[in-house]
């Protein structure tokens, strides 16, 4: 496998999530970074292979599929590849909205973190970052891994749901509900209900057992259903819904009815299955 890898392969791009100034995907099969500064925090996952790198002076090594490595901006850092197969990486690029630049210190005694649930977390992020128009999830997703990177800086103050749990998520879900075609950033979800947003999150599932982006797409798969059966065109009814297009929809609704808004429209002239005939014995 690793003898057909690319010397070089990467794929980057800008997110429209608030506080993430770019994702970078890359396979290396040698490569050596000279020592720079970034003015973004650099929040990188292995997927493969191992790396050597140093931060401020000091030389680390990393490897394996459940590594995270934080470097913090404004730092001299450099990086290369350890053995021939390489190693394969993907790179968020915070700004300091995300990490506040006076937790550079912690990071720098310790980039290296063997932690299974923030590289999860920063798995799935990756994974909605790739699809465009979930921003909402994405934002809740980076909200996630923000509260894991605090614990590790020594700087979390996360906040358990208490009695106030069901009034916050009712407000949440009447929120979501006024906005179902517009949408609302999370950010500006907590600034209106006066919560942090891992709060908000928290509440919201604790509450109602899916987690706030969860329930908001299937919100929209109900009305998008309704518009489908009264005849309007999978185009016109995503943007109703407040879908990024119909790819968007058609993506979310084949995932909940394991059929394209396209089929289910067509099903509206027929009434039931056909009757089957009784099996001859």
């Amino acid at each position: 496998m690793t003898g057909n890898r690319p010397r070089t392969r990467i794929s980057a791009w800008r997110p429209s999530v608030v506080g993430i100034a770019e994702v970078f995907h890359a396979d290396f099969a040698d490569h050596a970074y000279p020592v720079h500064t970034h003015d973004t925090w650099d929040l990188m996952i292995l997927d493969d292979g191992s790396v050597d790198f140093a931060v401020d002076r000091r030389r680390h090594g990393a490897a394996g599929a459940g590594t995270v490595i934080l470097l913090p901006p404004g730092v001299p850092h450099d990086g290369k590849t350890v053995n021939p197969s390489g190693f394969s990486k993907r790179v968020l690029y915070l700004d300091t909205r995300v990490l506040p630049e006076r937790l550079t210190g912690a990071a720098v005694t310790r980039p290296v973190h063997g932690d299974g649930l923030l590289r999860h977390r920063i798995h799935q992020l990756h994974g909605v970052l790739a699809r465009p128009g979930d921003q909402f999830e994405a934002e809740s997703r980076l909200a996630l891994v923000r509260e894991r990177l605090l614990f590790h800086l020594n700087a979390s103050q996360v906040r358990t749901p208490g009695r106030e749990a069901g009034r916050i998520a009712a407000a949440l879900r009447e929120l979501l509900d006024s906005r179902l075609r517009a949408g609302v950033s999370l950010n500006e979800a907590a600034a209106i209900l006066h919560a942090h947003p891992t709060h908000l999150i928290r509440c919201f599932t604790q509450s109602y057992g899916l987690p706030p982006h969860t329930y908001l797409t299937g919100r929209r798969i109900d009305r998008a259903r309704r518009l489908l059966l009264a005849g309007q065109r999978p185009a016109d009814v995503a943007t109703a819904v407040g879908f990024y297009d119909q790819a968007h929809l058609n993506r979310h609704f084949t995932r909940h009815l394991s059929v394209t808004p396209a089929r289910y429209a067509a099903s509206r002239n027929r009434c039931g299955f056909p009757e089957k005939a009784p099996q001859s014995r």
